[in-house]
């Protein structure tokens, strides 16, 4: 019994001088987080200083995603031989000259796809089909009023890269003001702006002027990479003549340039829904069509540069 209790005295000091040595390192630790917190403010104001300067800013980061699959005489499936795939990549890249006076913005992004589903029983085209295919480019100049207000001209021009490259091409071009609250974050308001569409379509497709919209926010928060863009183009002819576009990226950085990326995109344009719904029926018109909202994902590793 002696021996017993012995045993359970020294077990409660060793748990006593645990617990007191856990609180001991907390309270050393403590004021290191803190020294690091501060460093990590100074090194993120020095980071805005630089950011601030005149001169070139360029950058790249985009997301690969894929996944691959096949049966071989898997008799629990409807089609017991068969493949299928999934591929997809997207690429944002910038680069920018901000001088005191003017700057310059230009950047473009492309977003692929490619899926495939081969059933071996079934001849056919076995190869990898486009399932996304998203192609833009943007150039922005201006002329600085004050540190956040410039005079301002903007070309952008999207379509698709693989299939049907041009048919139909958008390009906005115009001229309004464009605020710049932070270096991260622009903001285009151009009322004078012209929508020019190239289309082998004529009866689904028309050109027109209007006002031209575009927030962009561009930012890397630690191991966060961010890119988003909403772009709008409302028509002074018809309400059925504009459209908008909201494309997302974001990469979280694992180790060195490389990470794991999510990418999505929005769109609303009714000339295109009319122009594939022309396809199936004839006779659709604008006023008849059922305009649905266009999307697209793509989760997979991210890269940086």
């Amino acid at each position: 019994m002696k021996k017993l209790l012995i045993l359970l005295l020294f077990a409660f000091t060793g748990l006593s001088i645990n617990a007191q040595t856990s609180e001991e390192l907390k309270k050393e630790q403590a004021p290191k987080n803190a020294k690091i917190s501060k460093l990590q403010g100074e090194v993120n104001a020095l980071q805005a200083k630089i950011d601030a300067l005149p001169g070139w800013r360029k950058g790249a980061f985009g997301t690969i995603g894929a996944s691959l699959s096949g049966f071989n005489n898997w008799y629990s499936r409807t089609a017991p031989n068969a493949s299928a795939g999934n591929i997809g990549i997207s690429i944002n890249g910038f680069a920018n000259l901000i001088e005191d006076t003017y700057f310059w913005r230009n950047s473009g992004a492309i977003n692929l796809g490619w899926v495939k589903l081969d059933d071996e029983s079934v001849a056919g085209d076995e190869g990898f089909e486009t399932a996304t295919d998203v192609l833009t480019l943007s150039s922005l100049y201006g002329k600085r009023l004050n540190k956040k207000w410039a005079l301002s001209a903007l070309g952008e021009y999207r379509t698709t890269l693989i299939d049907n490259f041009n048919n139909p091409g958008f390009l906005d071009f115009g001229v309004g003001l464009t605020w710049t609250p932070t270096n991260r974050l622009v903001v285009v308001l151009h009322p004078g702006n012209y929508n020019a569409i190239f289309s082998d379509s004529e009866s689904s497709f028309t050109s027109s002027p209007g006002a031209k919209i575009v927030a962009d926010y561009t930012a890397t928060h630690n191991r966060i990479s961010i890119k988003s863009n909403f772009s709008m183009f409302q028509s002074y002819k018809e309400a059925y003549l504009s459209n908008w576009n909201w494309t997302n990226s974001f990469g979280y950085k694992l180790w060195k340039g490389i990470g794991l990326g999510f990418d999505f995109g929005l769109r609303n344009n009714k000339q295109e829904a009319l122009n594939n719904a022309l396809i199936s029926d004839v006779n659709t018109t604008f006023s008849t069509l059922d305009n649905k909202i266009q999307s697209y994902w793509l989760f997979g590793l991210s890269y940086s540069l």
